[in-house]
């Protein structure tokens, strides 16, 4: 019998020729990331559990990411404990404020992400990963503890649901409208404990950065992992930035009889901007379908969202344009380094004179936490992922979910706003 994506790289990490669904396998992890929100409590059952060192300092990467930089006494703490347990275990992949950035964009940058790999990630959003044809997944601060100490970890193997795109986009259509429609058709869990596996021709057109934005929302579908087949693309962006050499790059393809819980087929030649509603992000519709809400505030940036082809997007709408009085734009690029390229690009220069705030690498108002948190009933546009009841502020507050084209015309009208009536 075939298997899918994601069997054939949990059968190779656990040493066997074949699984099926449901199977219960151990597989060797490659990587075991936390970040500053995650860490103190998994630092603590490592210790408990009788932790004492790392399996491997290389494996464990540590990201300074969700609360920083610290936006109280409580999240600098935090941070401090796990930079000190950094230095106690030597960690080699430690990234601090500063040198640092979302994660789930920043470990790809960085390369310590290859296809064929198994990993682990403290954070639900961890399944950004498998857009480089890896088996990524968020789990818990107990299962992450027992990786850091053993370096393996028990799975059970997880149903494959098939999607494929074919078509050509139309100018101002994105990833993030494809995916959008995928959160709208499985809804929060038709997807749960599944392997979305994401394929087809006009996938196998799109840059990497497009292909994150699939492995990243799956688990707004309640997926396990997301899963994109990985190409002569993957190869490329790899090179030169992959930590191990190529020869142990393991690019796995589904085999033609495999066998799938569900198929989902798209031809997105006349797709729209798409826009998710409150409060759910499978609440989808066009943009043609929205009202002409007034925006109090638009938010560009996030691990979905938020990286440098992102801000090119956003600042070509923007040139030589302003925010609407009425709203307010907050840019957060993912990572440092994107920070970096958008001011050496003069992208930052476009958002300041439109009158858009620029901040630093954070996760912080993506999940309600700080720089950019929404205020008692008012209405927000984001590039982000969730947009649940008190996701990203007040319990009042009503969210949308769009891509980075579609909030940049939003922040000039101040409603929301479909590209193509400002660019045509």
């Amino acid at each position: 019998m075939g298997m899918t994506l994601t069997e054939k790289i949990l059968a190779n990490r656990a040493g066997i020729s074949e699984v099926k669904p449901g199977d219960l396998v151990i597989c060797k992890i490659d990587i075991a990331m936390a970040t500053d929100i995650s860490s103190p409590l998994t630092i603590k059952v490592f210790e408990e559990m009788g932790g004492s060192r790392v399996f491997d300092r290389e494996k464990v990467p540590l990201v300074h990411d969700h609360l920083v930089p610290a936006k109280d006494i409580k999240s600098a703490e935090f941070s401090k404990m796990m930079r000190n347990f950094a230095a106690q275990q030597d960690i080699e992949y430690y990234y601090e404020v500063g040198r640092s950035g979302i994660s789930h964009q920043l470990l790809p940058e960085q390369g310590l992400i290859h296809p064929g790999d198994v990993v682990f990630g403290a954070d639900s959003h961890s399944t950004t990963y498998g857009g480089l044809g890896c088996f990524a997944t968020g789990v818990g601060s107990t299962d992450m503890a027992a990786a850091w100490i053993l370096g393996e970890s028990w799975l059970r193997v997880p149903e494959s649901i098939k999607i494929r795109f074919t078509g050509k986009l139309q100018e101002w259509v994105s990833a993030k409208d494809m995916m959008l429609l995928v959160c709208r058709d499985l809804g929060l869990e038709g997807g749960t404990y599944r392997a979305l596996e994401f394929g087809g021709p006009t996938i196998s057109a799109m840059p990497m950065y497009d292909r994150f934005v699939f492995a990243n929302m799956t688990i707004e579908c309640g997926g396990k992992n997301g899963v994109v087949i990985p190409d002569d693309t993957v190869r490329e962006y790899l090179t030169g930035r992959a930590k191990k050499p190529a020869d142990e790059w393991d690019f796995f393809e589904p085999d033609a009889d495999a066998t799938y819980y569900q198929e989902l087929n798209y031809d997105i030649s006349d797709l729209q901007p798409m826009v998710a509603k409150p409060n759910l992000p499978g609440n989808v519709v066009s943009v043609s379908e929205v009202d002409p809400v007034p925006v109090d505030q638009v938010y560009i940036g996030s691990c979905t969202n938020g990286k440098i082809e992102d801000l090119r997007i956003a600042a070509s709408i923007l040139k030589g344009q302003k925010v609407n009085k009425t709203t307010r734009m907050v840019v957060v690029p993912a990572t440092e380094q994107i920070y970096h390229e958008m001011l050496t690009e003069g992208l930052a220069e476009v958002f300041h004179e439109a009158g858009a705030s620029v901040g630093p690498p954070t996760c912080g108002a993506c999940f309600g936490a700080h720089m950019g948190v929404m205020a008692k009933d008012e209405v927000g546009v984001f590039t982000t992922n969730r947009n649940f009841v008190g996701r990203n502020g007040d319990t009042s507050a009503q969210v949308y979910l769009v891509s980075p084209a579609v909030a940049a015309a939003t922040a000039i009208r101040g409603v929301i706003t479909d590209p193509r009536d400002i660019m045509h």
